[in-house]
């Protein structure tokens, strides 16, 4: 065969796979493997009938946390808790001159057995005004610890003296890169900063992407103007690195056709149980939009630079890249009942969420910024349980887009009434219902659990579709499906 020939006969043969309505289906099929996936975005969603994407509210569980010692302050803020293992470590800024300067900031630790009762350890590893014994990790490491940001590094290649990593800095200096074996003991990985380019006066926050296979760090840039422009709302952007040390240019993020808030922090970081899926707990900041009269802010011992403002946590969720998902617009923590938590930069929330229970999540929030009261408050949902596919007495049903399993079961995290229930039906791609996983053939299934395996006729096994391009038909009545998973 000649070469013109050849080159004719392949490409006829492109065009004939892509003419093909096999691959064109294919092409738009997602992979989720046996991933967990959540109803945070409408990633998997084609189709919803009498049902919504509902944000649900936090219990409030009261304050686990006072900042009470001299060299906290005030202003002690920027916090992260890391579960290791069965240990809960917290992070947070401390700044011990009664004033909101950087100069004087100081990074302090505790820690728990059960992210409830916490502890503050005599380290006597720094001396904080003629005071040994107090519960500062980093010191006299300006401008790194006004926004010390640390994390667990999951990377499998992660050498043991860098098991935990974190990033600090400002604009002037930049992030610098810093490591510790324990999570207490740091030091620099070298003199110079690694991210140049950015606002940085917030929390900056990277992790280890199991997804990605990559560090990813998400900091504080403007909305407009190139870097490090100036101008705008407060906003996010992104870089990556395999290394932790040469991190990619920066991309700020988008925010899909939602208008643009005041993100103070963002708190991106994967879900433990979904890596793949990163989830937001930014502070949502409104600048000069005052509750507290002269008055009451002097009858709360406010500051009287930290009252004239207010702000909440909203919940925001990416898969990688650049963009946001915004579906759920509303607040997911309001301040509390209380003038107190209607000032300036209090209702921060704490980076990650953490499993305190077989069936809870806990998330922790900062609160009364700027008072004597300053503190952190814990509070909970279920696992899974930001959001859900939710459907009233009437009942409705939900279609999945196309995708690909891998797994002999299907496992449902979900609630209904006693009246109410849930039933899943499999599809093909195309729509119809697959002999032996059809409504008729489903098990009605009725309670709240975290983890309930889906039958048809009385057998779980899915592994026959596994691997082939099929959706699920989702029916609810009176219920809420919080996340599905292929096991």
């Amino acid at each position: 065969m000649s070469f013109v020939r050849k080159i004719t006969f392949a490409v006829g043969l492109c065009i004939g796979i892509l003419q093909n309505p096999l691959f064109a289906q294919n092409a738009s099929t997602i992979n989720i493997g046996s991933n967990r996936e959540l109803f945070v975005d409408r990633y998997l969603i084609e189709k919803l009938n009498n049902i919504t994407q509902q944000l649900h509210t936090l219990k409030n569980e009261g304050t686990v946390l006072k900042f009470e010692k001299p060299w906290e302050g005030v202003f002690a803020t920027y916090s992260t808790i890391i579960k290791d293992g069965t240990q809960y470590k917290l992070y947070y800024r401390g700044i011990r001159n009664g004033k909101d300067n950087s100069e004087m900031s100081i990074t302090c630790y505790a820690e728990s057995s059960d992210g409830i009762i916490w502890t503050k350890p005599n380290l006597g590893i720094y001396d904080v005004d003629g005071i040994s014994d107090n519960n500062v990790i980093l010191a006299n490491a300006t401008p790194a610890s006004n926004n010390f940001t640390p994390f667990l590094d999951k990377n499998p290649n992660a050498k043991a003296a860098q098991r935990f990593k974190a990033l600090g800095g400002d604009r002037e200096t930049g992030l610098f890169a810093f490591v510790s074996p324990d999570g207490i003991h740091w030091k620099k990985m070298q003199d110079s900063s690694v991210i140049k380019i950015g606002t940085f006066d917030s929390q900056n926050v990277a992790f280890w992407s199991e997804s990605e296979q990559q560090y990813v760090c998400y900091f504080r840039v403007m909305s407009e103007g190139p870097f490090p422009g100036d101008k705008g709302v407060r906003s996010v952007a992104r870089t990556t690195s395999r290394d932790f040390i040469n991190w990619s240019t920066p991309a700020r993020m988008t925010f899909g056709d939602t208008p643009l808030d005041e993100l103070y922090t963002n708190q991106t970081s994967p879900y433990f149980r979904a890596p793949h899926i990163y989830l937001a707990i930014g502070t949502r900041y409104m600048p000069k939009r005052q509750v507290l009269t002269d008055e009451q802010a002097r009858a709360l011992n406010v500051d009287p630079g930290y009252f004239k403002d207010c702000s909440d946590a909203v919940f925001m969720t990416t898969r990688g890249g650049s963009a946001y998902d915004r579906t759920f617009m509303q607040s997911f923590i309001r301040p509390a009942i209380g003038l107190e938590n209607w000032v300036s930069r209090s209702n921060y929330p704490v980076l990650n969420v953490v499993q305190t229970s077989p069936t809870q999540l806990s998330v922790y929030v900062n609160e009364s910024y700027a008072q004597p009261t300053a503190h952190i408050k814990r509070y909970t949902l279920r696992l899974d349980g930001f959001a859900s596919l939710q459907a009233g007495f009437k009942g409705g049903e939900a279609i999945t887009k196309p995708f690909v399993f891998k797994g002999n079961e299907l496992e449902i995290n979900y609630s209904t009434s006693a009246a109410g229930y849930v039933r899943v039906e499999m599809l093909d791609a195309g729509g119809k219902p697959v002999p032996g996983y059809t409504f008729n053939d489903s098990q009605e299934i009725i309670g709240n659990e975290i983890k309930r395996i889906v039958s048809w006729n009385g057998k779980s096994d899915v592994s026959p579709l596994a691997g082939k391009p099929v959706k699920l038909k989702i029916y609810l009545k009176d219920a809420d499906l919080f996340s599905f998973k292929f096991n």
